[in-house]
């Protein structure tokens, strides 16, 4: 399966606790990861700067489902289930 495109659940529903460029201190949960273009492609992807939690996420449609509010449910569970 392939990122749906224009999606970017993944860059705004999780928290990244590394740096990433232009967030030094991460992202918090529910906002929208600065590397994101207008029309939700990611500026870092397949670049040394993207942050290995991006990197190891791969889209499925467990995670992804069928459209952009499945995905948001599931990333939305997964990041208060993964809270400490």
């Amino acid at each position: 399966m392939e990122c749906r495109v224009g999606c970017a659940a993944c860059c705004i529903v999780i928290s990244i606790s590394t740096p990433i460029p232009g967030m030094p201190e991460g992202k918090p949960a529910g906002v929208r990861c600065i590397q994101l273009t207008p029309d939700n492609k990611c500026m870092l992807f397949n670049k040394a700067e993207r942050p290995a939690v991006c990197s190891s996420l791969k889209p499925s449609l467990e995670m992804c489902g069928e459209k952009n509010e499945d995905a948001n449910s599931f990333l939305t569970l997964l990041e208060n289930i993964t809270k400490p």
